[in-house]
């Protein structure tokens, strides 16, 4: 353990009421790692938080000490934000708390939620929350990063839900943020990140969801031009109950997917509606059928079973690569680049999502919230997923070789959860029109950025080091 390290622990030890784990520590094993299998992080102390006053303590310890300082959530950060080697993680997964008005459609949630633990609360209500899609994902690293997932074309993103943040800055003192008090931090917190301090507590604005209508199908081989095709010009025109988007990926062997289409490339549609159940209908057989499917299915499911649908297929410890941006249009060369893709990917649990944002989420005012770009509707992520570390180089590689491809039909901007950790040069792209804004709000809650184990907004000038 280095010095600095070793001091923050003398400074905690005494009264923290969490847990302090070493290294040499039982149960250091079980909270070390993180989501994505590429970070094997080492950090000399992990201080799992209790309360409040626990994460003032080590904010304060930490910047007292200049040690370097990771804050995990859920730990899914594809950069590998939520770890560091030989510095401190403050983890905040005991903070787990939920509240639920269901009369005023409110809730709040402290700060190391998952987004499983906001889902059951609230819907033990008939309430959702606009969240992701895979339920041990941290809420908080989420929402910070602006959320998107299946309720965004209906009801926004996650942090065009929040109404108030509670935020322990880098000098240890809690700032209440919301659109009276402390308006410029809650403005940054509404897709900023991780950069402003540390947020214990978020209250969010819900929505009455129980029961959604799912379709699926695999759209396969040569069809897939005309299908993408079709759907670039329908999704301007439809209501923004219907949420329908792609995986462009090769089949897999799994019992619900035809013989014939294993090992094949294919859109995997997913077509969602909220709302009215014969109108949904309609609007998910005209996805389904608009071009051949195969393996096609429709069925009525529930909130919680949608939101853990997709679990298994991104479970802790798998390696995760990604590479996304932007199109304002959706032309046929970036669909046949896509297509061509599929032919040299790697490894079979990799994808290229494909969603139409839009609805909503895009009718928000661009000057409203820190949040990139919301006005070019064609939201891309290339997502590799694999197991062997020998297999990195030919994952990462493919990654970033379709992305080189694509970039030149790519309009300005990225979403700040989908990238990975060695695109430190895209930040300011996330943020047009922001970045010196926000630069100047960062320097005044940590103007020696204390917090920059994440997608980093360097504070102005930052003050010299005694």
């Amino acid at each position: 353990m280095n010095h600095g390290v070793q001091d923050v622990f003398k400074k905690l030890s005494p009264h923290f009421k969490g847990t302090l784990l070493r290294p040499c520590d039982a149960g250091y094993g079980n909270v070390a790692p993180v989501w994505n299998g590429i970070f094997n992080g080492r950090p000399a102390l992990v201080a799992r938080c209790s309360d409040m006053d626990d994460v003032q303590m080590c904010v304060r310890a930490a910047a007292a000490s200049e040690v370097v300082t990771a804050v995990r959530c859920g730990g899914h950060s594809l950069a590998g934000f939520g770890t560091c080697d030989d510095g401190l993680v403050i983890d905040l997964s005991p903070l787990r708390e939920v509240h639920v008005d269901a009369h005023s459609r409110r809730a709040r949630f402290a700060g190391g939620c998952l987004l499983g633990t906001v889902d059951s609360a609230t819907q033990a209500t008939g309430l959702a929350f606009p969240s992701g899609v895979v339920s041990h994902t941290g809420a908080g690293g989420l929402v910070l990063g602006g959320g998107t997932g299946w309720l965004n074309r209906l009801y926004g993103l996650s942090c065009d839900n929040v109404e108030a943040f509670t935020l322990v800055a880098a000098d240890g003192l809690v700032h209440q943020a919301n659109a009276k008090e402390n308006s410029d931090l809650f403005w940054a917190l509404r897709g900023g990140g991780g950069n402003f301090g540390i947020v214990t507590q978020f209250e969010v604005r819900l929505h009455p969801v129980t029961h959604v209508l799912l379709g699926t199908g695999l759209c396969v081989g040569e069809n897939i031009a005309g299908l993408l095709q079709h759907w670039r010009e329908f999704m301007p025109e439809v209501p923004d109950n219907l949420r329908w988007g792609f995986s462009l990926r090769i089949a897999g062997d799994g019992h619900c997917v035809p013989q014939e289409v294993r090992g094949a490339p294919v859109a995997n549609a997913s077509v969602l509606w909220i709302g009215d159940h014969d109108q949904g209908i309609r609007y998910i057989d005209h996805a389904l059928t608009a071009v051949e499917h195969k393996a096609i299915k429709v069925e009525e499911m529930s909130f919680l079973s949608l939101q853990t649908m997709a679990d298994s297929d991104f479970p802790h410890g798998r390696r995760y690569y990604t590479k996304s941006g932007y199109f304002q249009i959706l032309g046929d060369d970036v669909i046949r680049l896509l297509i061509d893709a599929l032919t040299t990917i790697p490894s079979r649990s990799s994808e290229i999502e494909l969603t139409y944002l839009g609805g909503a989420a895009g009718r928000v005012p661009p000057e409203e919230t820190a949040f990139g770009n919301r006005g070019a509707p064609f939201v891309l992520n290339i997502l590799s997923n694999w197991t062997e570390p020998s297999e990195d180089a030919a994952n990462i590689a493919w990654s970033r070789n379709l992305f080189s491809r694509l970039r030149p039909f790519m309009v300005q901007g990225v979403y700040v959860n989908f990238m990975s950790g060695d695109e430190e040069e895209r930040v300011p792209e996330a943020y047009p029109g922001r970045w010196e804004r926000l630069r100047s709000i960062k320097t005044k809650y940590d103007p020696r950025n204390v917090f920059r184990l994440n997608q980093n907004i360097p504070p102005h000038r930052p003050p010299a080091r005694n």
